[in-house]
């Protein structure tokens, strides 16, 4: 490991940032030298930019990956190697909004028919019954299970924050009777074949796909579609966006109001005005013509 590897690892682990968001950005900045062949000290942002167009251009990268490399480098630049640059001098494409994918109720059933394994079904089925992300679901310990007050306890989530979540009495139920046939060894809900650690977020991935596939559904299903589903449900029942943004576990409303601004149940049930135009004009009963 260079000396500038190791001193970017440190700076990144100084604050605290998740250890898959130090492995990615440590990703993008080896391939943005590899690309160069030089070290990143000797390159400047003339390079960034032109590698920025390489992966909009030649790899096709989406725009959300791309403006991954950008922090990554920035963080390389401004941090590490303190550069007297600015965060305006690291331009980032803009991001296209699009509606996230919500499955109906009756989508999530079909699919939790085809998932494969007890343990799958039970870590996807607390990404819907209690809007965890899938790395969240995965680091599940069983200490965190809090039946007497019906409550999941998350830590280190996004942004290495902890948070309570609901845990519903269908819920616990399943992870009963999933604890009472697997009966897992040590302190995860759901252990990996490997001594000492949790299932892996990728194994849960695949499994859902897997399911989707043999469901035959037509819209693609996610675990964070599940998480999706969950919030657009509690909508949909009536729930405050801000008792959602507690659970899901989110700093900003407006990050909430993006999962849950598009209702496929409230949308549907909302009366169109052409629907009142055709319909013609409201008689009035004898009363309300009778004069005063």
């Amino acid at each position: 490991m260079t000396p500038l590897r190791q001193r970017f690892i440190e700076d990144m682990q100084l604050r605290n940032f998740a250890p898959t968001t130090q492995r990615s950005y440590v990703h993008y900045v080896a391939e943005f030298a590899r690309y160069f062949r030089r070290s990143p000290e000797q390159l400047d942002l003339e390079a960034v930019r032109h590698y920025q167009l390489h992966l909009i251009e030649q790899c096709k990268l989406s725009t959300a990956s791309v403006n991954t490399f950008t922090s990554a480098v920035q963080f390389l630049y401004l941090t590490t190697l303190e550069m007297p640059w600015s965060k305006e001098d690291f331009a980032r494409p803009r991001v296209e909004y699009k509606l996230p994918v919500v499955p109906s109720p009756d989508e999530v059933r079909r699919l939790f028919k085809h998932i494969p394994g007890i343990k799958n079904r039970a870590a996807l089925m607390l990404c819907f019954g209690a809007g965890l992300r899938v790395s969240e679901a995965v680091n599940l310990k069983i200490e965190h299970i809090d039946s007497a007050r019906m409550l999941l306890r998350v830590e280190h989530g996004k942004g290495a924050k902890d948070r309570y979540t609901m845990l519903s009495p269908a819920l616990l139920e399943v992870l009963r009777a999933y604890f009472r046939i697997v009966r897992p060894a040590g302190e995860w809900m759901f252990p990996s074949w490997r001594p000492q650690r949790h299932l892996s977020s990728g194994v849960l991935q695949r499994a859902c796909k897997e399911a989707w596939q043999l469901a035959g559904l037509p819209k693609r299903i996610s675990p964070h579609s599940l998480r999706h589903a969950f919030a657009s449900c509690l909508l949909d029942n009536g729930v405050d966006t801000r008792v959602i943004q507690v659970l899901l576990g989110h700093s900003r409303i407006d990050t909430t109001a993006r999962y849950t601004a598009v209702s496929p149940a409230k949308i549907a049930a909302t009366a169109s005005p052409l629907d009142q135009l055709l319909a013609g004009p409201v008689k009035k009963s004898r009363h309300q013509r009778r004069p005063a």
